[in-house]
């Protein structure tokens, strides 16, 4: 991810401000909170900005992903064009909504599937495997954000924390 956060810091910081590069770059999906973070440290912004530039950005999506994301994946299917991207992604998120913590416990299995910054978790999908489960939005908004209010002061940590105390900072 180091490689994408900072080819794109490259290309829009021609053209934006250090914070706007980082808003951009937390609303994207796959880098969302966790790449707007590195980038916000390698851009030298305090922690304290960035961490609330990017939790405002990833959560942006999170209400259209819940509202709109299962008839934009039905209509995807529907097409020719989309028909193969649509099926991949509801059954990505359809797999990943088996979880047994997701079964068991959704809501605590979506903020667990949303807080821990792992590769293929986040907002965006979290956000879409609640729409496939049909929760509501009033339900999963604040489950959502929660998640990406723990993933981002994990992801403070190590970007700031843990890389200036072992001396990359």
């Amino acid at each position: 991810m180091d490689g994408i956060v900072e080819n794109l810091i490259q290309f829009l910081d021609q053209y934006l401000s250090r914070e706007l590069v980082v808003f951009v770059i937390s609303l994207m999906p796959i880098l969302e909170l966790r790449g707007g973070l590195l980038a916000a440290y390698l851009l030298q912004i305090p922690w304290q900005s960035a961490f609330l530039i990017c939790f405002l950005a990833n959560i942006i999506p999170v209400p259209f992903i819940l509202v709109f994301g299962r008839k934009i994946i039905n209509w995807m299917k529907s097409t020719k064009l989309f028909h193969k991207l649509g099926h991949k992604f509801e059954d990505r998120a359809k797999k990943k909504s088996q979880a047994k913590s997701m079964q068991k416990y959704k809501m605590l299995g979506l903020f667990l599937f949303v807080a821990i910054p792992l590769p293929g978790t986040g907002a965006w999908t979290g956000s879409l495997v609640a729409a496939i489960l049909d929760m509501r939005l009033k339900n999963a908004l604040p489950v959502v954000a929660a998640g990406v209010l723990v993933a981002g002061f994990i992801m403070t940590l190590l970007s700031y924390g843990l890389l200036q105390s072992i001396g990359i900072g």
